[in-house]
């Protein structure tokens, strides 16, 4: 067992910056939105509620740093979280809709989307089952079976709720779980081809899907524009007006009434036109330095479970932030998903930052891994290197 190391304060810096940058741009796309929303009382309604969740999502972040992984892995703490989550997902049907979704659970006071919840108890139970069924990882029964089943219960709740978008992130992780833990190729080609035909039915069954795909290969036509491409559209519009260099923080126009939600799943387009190419590019750089930072203290984790664990949440932050960029560039097909840490959602940024929390705590316990040898092994501090280099030369003048 690798000793305990320093936090990796540069995952806790990037993770930090990037909420609070998230914060700043929820004010600048928000800003005219709560004006007329509160009659011209305050600017500042949805930038108060992101920043409180911002600091609160910090906290939490530290906190989650603390706590060994390996309570991540007690059966009680899986069942009990699975169930949670499941439970949780069954509510949100008995609430009031949303813009024709059923995804949040709102109490007075307080709302949050159970669908977060499932993007931390999915990577969970995965590492811990797949860690118990580690000698029999490639059987069918064994270890593929029960994982879909699972699998089927959280993303089939929330594929109904409607939310494709999270659906896709959910799938993400499943496959780079189950192929981090050494499945079978055959079996993740035969999931691929399950998850792809139900994919498909999804498209075909719903009329509003098929005409976004068919506004995604045009979505500036004049047959779109003002339809299922118009928030494609606007996007693409205030992306391209805003340059290299951008148009100046606050001073985008999209967001005066023509983008809708500018402030929640499109808030990228808000940051290429207020900060141009430099600010995504800058965004972009971010979540790849996340990717990396995140990565590393999984594949160094002392452990599978801990592998996988980190394996899990770093590919469910990094796809759900690279799907959300590619539907605001018009790479994917229009779908609703909020970019990690920037876009407007308190239950969003907290979950999200709580994963961050435990990756932090996993590279904390993270030992260098000897390719050779191919076992776990602590960095020798250089002052003791040198000192039993001093001492073997020492040994060998004595020997002579």
């Amino acid at each position: 067992m690798a000793k305990k190391l320093k936090i990796d304060w540069l995952m806790f810096a990037v993770t930090a910056a990037l909420a609070l940058f998230g914060a700043v741009m929820v004010y600048s796309s928000s800003a005219m939105i709560s004006m007329i929303e509160s009659d011209g009382a305050t600017q500042f309604s949805f930038f108060y509620k992101q920043f409180f969740a911002t600091m609160l999502g910090l906290a939490v972040m530290y906190l989650a740093s603390k706590i060994h992984y390996k309570w991540y892995q007690h059966p009680y703490f899986v069942a009990g979280f699975i169930a949670l989550t499941v439970i949780l997902l069954v509510a949100v049907f008995f609430f009031p809709p949303i813009n024709g979704a059923q995804r949040w659970i709102r109490l007075p006071g307080v709302s949050f989307q159970p669908s977060e919840f499932a993007k931390i108890a999915l990577p969970v139970f995965l590492a811990y089952f797949l860690t118990k069924k580690e000698k029999v990882v490639g059987d069918l029964r064994e270890t593929l079976v029960p994982c879909s089943i699972v699998f089927g219960v959280v993303a089939g709740l929330v594929f109904f709720e409607p939310d494709l978008g999270t659906v896709i992130v959910l799938c993400a992780v499943f496959v780079a779980v189950y192929f981090a833990a050494g499945a079978r190729i055959l079996h993740l080609v035969s999931v691929s081809g399950v998850l792809f035909f139900i994919g498909t039915l999804a498209l075909v069954l719903a009329p509003w899907r098929l005409r976004r795909l068919a506004a995604f290969l045009d979505p500036c036509s004049e047959a779109n524009r003002e339809n299922a491409g118009y928030q494609v559209c606007q996007s693409l519009t205030g992306i391209g007006s805003g340059g290299i260099f951008g148009e100046g923080f606050a001073l985008g126009q999209q967001k005066m009434g023509f983008l809708p939600y500018p402030y929640s799943d499109f808030i990228f387009a808000i940051v290429g036109e207020e900060l141009g190419l430099i600010g995504t590019l800058a965004v972009v750089g971010a979540f790849g330095f996340l990717l990396w930072r995140g990565t590393r203290a999984a594949l160094l984790a002392p452990d599978r479970f801990g592998m996988l664990l980190g394996m899990g949440l770093i590919t469910g932050i990094t796809v759900q932030a690279l799907f959300n960029i590619s539907v605001v560039i018009s790479i994917l097909p229009a779908k609703g998903i909020p970019l990690p840490f920037i876009s407007y959602g308190g239950s969003s940024i907290i979950v999200t930052m709580f994963a961050v929390g435990i990756l932090l705590n996993l590279s904390q316990h993270s030992g260098f891994i000897s390719f050779e040898k191919g076992l776990h092994t602590t960095r020798t501090p250089r002052k003791k290197r040198k000192k039993k280099r001093a001492v073997k030369k020492g040994r060998k003048g004595t020997l002579r």
